[in-house]
C-alpha cells in the first residue's frame, strides 16, 4: 500500500466523521438540549 492511499483514506474517513457530527448536532430531536444547553450562562444559581 502506497502512503498516498493511506493518506486519501485518512482523508476520507476524517470528512466521513466530520459530515456525520454534523449531522447529529442537527437532528430535530436534539434541539431541546442544545436550547436548554443555551441558557445555561443565564441562569442564577
Amino acid at each position: 500500500m502506497d502512503i498516498n492511499v493511506l493518506r486519501s483514506m485518512v482523508t476520507v474517513a476524517a470528512f466521513v466523521a466530520f459530515v456525520a457530527i454534523v449531522v447529529w448536532a442537527c437532528l430535530p430531536s436534539r434541539k431541546a438540549q442544545f436550547d436548554d444547553a443555551a441558557q445555561l450562562p443565564f441562569q442564577s444559581e
